[in-house]
């Protein structure tokens, strides 16, 4: 049996099943509770598990976050919803400073188990302050882990398997998927959190890709079927610790690979997938590797100019078509 769903409804039944489950998880974060959150996801659960486990709290990020490593710290399964990932950044010396680091100053006498969930990604006309994908940032920090769930299965099922990490974990989710509706299984449960994902076989390029770009880069592996060619699409959904494993195996298959990432290209994820490619499969390589990235530029407002700023899908055809054009 399926039931069909929201990706924020899966989210938010993620978050219910949590808090049934265990009665050390609750949900901390700004207008989570009587606003039912900025993007619609925990509306009603107030309602259901009270003012003791969904939190409104101040307009201070590094504050509720701080108060949710001490949480954890204690004993509890807490869950950290800030609104967006830019203003995760007023929270970043908590994150990096206290909750990455803790279980290596204290010679693993203390860890951290939080979930840090947060909205990351433009498409909504939420100007440069909103809309920015800084997922990359995260994942360069040791001591933690990052998570970015593309589909209703893992929007559903990553959340447990991430609260039963000892160590923190930040999920990302990208804006333009809350909307997404599709089928789910009535049993759908956990998830693997640390494999990537071969969400369509083919043979003749790689798509690596993840998150909100998921969906982007499958409508152009479409379209490159109707002009013969297959191309298998990676969806990462683990950005840290990568899994080199699945993606270096597609390339040595295909021989060609484009990145797709709607982080700027400049010292980004997509660059150190591509550096890890070169380091670990030169020489199965016909052509080099293409990157898909965001223009180098704040987020614009403007719709036009925002869908002109982040990777679309001409963008990731004309990719594929370049690598597919280079002298083997």
């Amino acid at each position: 049996m399926t039931n069909e769903m929201t990706y924020r409804e899966a989210v938010r039944a993620a978050i219910a099943e949590a808090m049934t489950k265990d009665d050390r998880v609750f949900l901390m974060g700004e207008d989570v509770g009587r606003y039912g959150g900025c993007y619609a996801v925990s509306k009603g659960l107030l309602e259901q598990f009270g003012p003791e486990r969904i939190i409104d709290t101040p307009l201070s990020e590094s504050g509720f976050t701080g108060a949710g490593i001490g949480a954890a710290l204690g004993g509890m399964r807490p869950i950290v919803e800030l609104m967006t990932v830019n203003f995760s950044l007023l929270a970043l010396d908590q994150i990096l400073n206290g909750a990455a680091t803790l279980r290596h100053m204290s010679g693993e006498q203390f860890n951290v188990p939080l979930v840090i969930r947060m909205a990351t990604g433009a498409g909504r006309q939420l100007a440069a302050q909103h809309s920015h994908s800084l997922e990359g940032w995260y994942a360069h920090i040791p001591g933690i882990r990052v998570l970015a769930p593309a589909t209703l299965e893992d929007a559903r099922g990553m959340l447990w398997t991430a609260l039963q990490d000892p160590d923190p974990v930040l999920i990302f989710e990208n804006v333009m998927l809350y909307n997404r509706a599709g089928k789910i299984a009535e049993d759908a449960g956990a998830v693997d959190i640390t494999r990537a994902a071969i969400r369509r076989e083919g043979s003749h390029l790689s798509l690596i890709t993840y998150g909100g770009s998921l969906w982007k880069t499958l409508g152009a592996a479409d379209e490159l079927s109707r002009e013969g060619v297959e191309a298998e699409v990676i969806d990462l959904r683990s950005l840290r610790p990568l899994d080199e494993e699945t993606f270096l195996a597609s390339v040595r298959k295909t021989r060609r690979a484009v990145i797709v990432d709607e982080g700027w290209k400049s010292v980004s994820l997509a660059a150190e997938i591509s550096s890890r490619i070169m380091e670990n499969a030169f020489w199965d390589l016909d052509a080099p590797v293409e990157r898909v990235c965001s223009a180098e530029v704040p987020i614009p407002y403007p719709k036009h100019l925002e869908d002109a700023a982040i990777p679309q899908v001409p963008a990731i055809v004309a990719a594929a078509r370049a690598t597919l054009g280079a002298a083997p």
